[in-house]
Formats: C-alpha cells, structure tokens, sequence
C-alpha cells in the first residue's frame, strides 16, 4: 500500500498515536472508524441539543501505520481550529497531498531545507482525522503498512 492508495480512502479516521521511533523519523498510527447506528442525543450548549451517531473505531481492522525515514516539519491542530480556503490545492480525501498550502509556504520560507537540498521536492501531507489534523512536511513517501490489534 502506498500513499496513493491511502488518499482514495473515505469515511472517518482517529489518530492513535504519533511520535518518533528514531530520532528526526515519524510514525503516526491511525484508526479506522465506523458510524454507529444508535443515535444519541449531544448538547452543544445549555439551550441547544442535536441527535447524532457516534463515531467508532473499527476494532476489526488493523491499524494504519506511516512511517516517515525523515521529516522537515509536522505538526498537530486541534481540528476546530483548522481554516479551510480556496488558497490551498490538493488531491485526496482522508489522507492529501497538498501543492499549495500555507504551511508549505510557512516552512519554505522559515528554514533552510530547500538550501541544503536543492534537487528535492517538499511534500505536504495531511492526514484530516477526526479530532486532530496532522500535517508533514516531507522529501519521502512514507511507508505505509497494517498492524494487527493487540
């Protein structure tokens, strides 16, 4: 599985965990998720209250991993607080690749990795989960494999 594939995927996504196996390397497991059927009643503040399905992990599938070798930057935004706008350019659903965005511009213009690596192209990912958008800014695809559940 590469990539690619991952950006044909729909549906809904938590993340698990991410941190550093290695130094300056990045792995970051996700869920898979499922909408439940019940419906439950949510308050979203003290007058109002709305009916919705609670999202699930899907315990039955294995979980994501993306192993990234090396990184220039990540980071993780609440996903509340994530600015959608027609400034920015991707492909994919659950997991983009954008070839415009602010953030490659943030870190194109606040580091010196384009110096030191002039023949290499920044990649911006994103993986959009529910709760959390985690971006990664990258000269490598990463390896993508399942682990099983313990």
């Amino acid at each position: 599985m590469n990539f690619q594939d991952l950006m044909k995927f729909k549906g809904y996504i938590y993340l698990n965990k991410l941190f550093e196996p290695e130094e300056n390397s990045l792995r970051v497991l996700i869920d898979r998720c499922n909408v439940n059927n019940t419906k439950e009643f949510v308050k979203i503040t003290d007058e109002v209250e709305i009916e919705a399905s609670p999202i699930d992990i899907d315990d039955n599938l294995p979980i994501l991993q993306l192993d990234f070798d090396t990184y220039v930057a990540y980071s993780i935004l609440n996903e509340s607080f994530t600015v959608m706008d027609d400034y920015e350019i991707s492909e994919g659903n659950l997991f983009r690749i954008y070839s415009k965005s602010m953030y490659l511009d943030f870190i194109k213009a606040g580091t010196i990795a384009e110096d030191i690596f002039p023949e290499k192209q920044f990649i911006h990912y994103q993986i959009p989960c529910l709760n959390h958008t985690i971006d990664i800014i990258s000269y490598d695809e990463p390896k993508i494999t399942e682990t099983k559940r313990n």
